[in-house]
């Protein structure tokens, strides 16, 4: 019973950045590690990073490592991922969610947001 909601999605042409807001509700987040992910047409989704419950570890996918940064505010319960040097293959719909096991690449997720469209021009 944790709702999430992703925010601040839009167009960009490539190489500028956008930052994605994650609100939490129901439950604070500080019990669990965050995680994000995105999802194109015909694909599976994507494992795009991961932040431990205090924020002291993080996880990238290589895809966007250097390029990406997670960050979460548990006292506004609310998780961010800052995208700079954006690639027209960074397109996708990016979603949030909450994982209660302990911080790592292939840990399983309970609650998941609805996504937020991200889509990069050339």
């Amino acid at each position: 019973q944790v709702q999430l909601v992703e925010s601040g999605g839009g167009l960009v042409q490539a190489g500028g950045s956008l930052r994605l807001s994650c609100a939490a509700s129901g439950r604070t987040i500080r019990s669990y590690a965050m995680g994000w992910f995105r999802q194109t047409l015909g694909k599976e989704r994507e494992f795009v990073t991961v932040i431990s419950r205090t924020g002291v570890v993080r996880y990238y996918a290589d895809s966007v490592k250097g390029r990406f940064t997670i960050s979460r505010d548990n006292a506004k319960n609310t998780v961010y991922l800052q995208m700079n040097s954006l690639k027209p293959e960074d397109t996708a719909v990016y979603y949030c969610a909450a994982s209660g096991q302990a911080v790592g690449i292939g840990i399983k997720y309970d609650y998941w947001g609805q996504g937020t469209q991200v889509t990069i021009s050339s």
